[in-house]
């Protein structure tokens, strides 16, 4: 009988997103005749405030974790990022420089070497990235250290500088790209063409439909716009906002919105729903372990992020038969098929937002024949089963290759 491929699977992340549930969907079903995946991550963090552990969930699905907690770097690393931060404002190229210096030698280096330690002792045979190159980066110096594979799975467009194109180049035997975007982002920028392999992620197209979960105070012939993701400024939920006014002052259309998630940017996004006047209209329900149920809620779901992977809850809102408005960014535009199943608009134009939406909220037809075009679309394009057998080849391959 053939020993199973050992894994360790490194995540240097510190909160529950987009990137933990396609991990976790992966996990569930990787095949475990062939594979034995252990995971590395530097806390054991909530789903979402109050939700159930890392630890908990993994253990639900028999993978163990193991929590390299981060060590603190000497005060003066921290004096000298502040310095760089404060005195080289107007010189970007040497403040990212100096900051990547530091942060190389007192936090990606000693990383390096206790993760090259976890590999030996663990007697793995590979290390799994489920991040983007510059955030993993000493998970490729662990796996040079212990000499064995790396994958990584890049789940977001990224800007990488030369010594860490330099390094992934040198070390990464495989990189998994969420979506051609990814690839070629990362091929412009630098990253060998012969080491890029695009995986879409996926979706269980079987899972059942939820019924719609409507806000409170809503009734079902009002119009619910809604987003889901965390609260941060990438995510450009302050555009949705500013659209949603522009809806009413110029078409006269006074919709419901929906925001599912949590983040730092929540308090500000408060603060201009109450500028803007429609406060009454804007409905914050912070983070759900399972938001599909609000997601069948809504009449439109809205994804304004600057850029992006592939986006999960884009496959999830096209399932439940939702039109799609997106802003026009790498990940997002690979899902969205312009006036076919939702509308893509430039980032941050707020006009055009607006009209997508003005469109749809008044040709109930419309949202129907988009609905069931990207239903369509996800069940033949982006199931879980073509994600998982994807990742799995490259996992074997980059295992042999080391071993074979």
């Amino acid at each position: 009988m053939q020993e199973r491929i050992r894994i360790l699977l490194l995540d240097t992340g510190h909160e529950w997103g987009g990137g933990t549930n396609s991990m976790m969907e992966l996990l569930k079903r990787l095949d475990r005749r062939r594979f034995s995946v252990t995971c590395c991550f530097y806390s054991d963090y909530r789903k979402g405030r109050d939700g159930p552990h890392l630890s908990e969930e993994l253990a639900r699905i028999g993978v163990p974790l193991i929590v390299l907690p981060r060590e603190k770097q000497p005060l003066w690393a921290k004096i000298g990022k502040e310095l760089a931060r404060g005195l080289l404002r107007i010189r970007r190229d040497w403040r990212e420089k100096i900051l990547f210096t530091i942060e190389k030698r007192w936090r990606i280096k000693p990383n390096a070497q206790r993760i090259g330690v976890l590999i030996r002792d663990g007697r793995f045979d590979l290390l799994y990235l489920n991040n983007q190159p510059s955030s993993n980066l000493e998970g490729y110096l662990a796996a040079e250290i212990a000499n064995v594979p790396v994958v990584q799975h890049c789940r977001i467009d990224t800007r990488l500088n030369a010594e860490e194109i330099s390094i992934v180049n040198r070390l990464a035997k495989r990189i998994i790209c969420v979506s051609q975007g990814v690839a070629d982002s990362l091929k412009v920028q630098g990253i060998v063409v012969e080491k890029l392999s695009i995986v879409h992620n996926g979706i269980d197209i079987a899972q059942t439909v939820p019924a719609p979960c409507l806000p409170d105070g809503v009734s079902e012939d009002q119009l619910i716009i809604g987003t889901v993701g965390q609260l941060v400024k990438r995510k450009s939920v302050s555009d949705l906002l500013l659209a949603v006014a522009k809806l009413e002052d110029e078409y006269g259309l006074r919709a419901h919105v929906m925001i599912v998630g949590e983040g730092p940017e929540a308090t500000a996004l408060q603060a201009l729903a109450n500028d803007l006047k429609i406060s009454e209209r804007v409905h914050f329900t912070g983070f759900k372990e399972d938001p599909l149920s609000l997601v069948a809620a809504m009449d439109v779901f809205v994804l304004a992020s600057s850029r992006e992977g592939l986006p999960r809850v884009i496959l999830e809102a096209m399932l439940l038969g939702k039109p799609v408005v997106a802003a026009n960014a790498v990940g997002s535009r690979e899902l969205v098929v312009d006036r076919e199943t939702g509308f893509l608009y430039p980032h941050g134009d707020i006009d055009r937002l607006a009209m997508a939406l003005a469109e749809l909220l008044t040709k109930n037809e419309l949202r129907t024949q988009m609905g069931i075009a990207g239903q369509k679309r996800v069940r033949e394009r982006f199931s879980i089963e073509n994600y998982v057998s994807g990742v799995e080849r490259h996992l074997g391959e980059a295992a042999c290759s080391g071993s074979c």
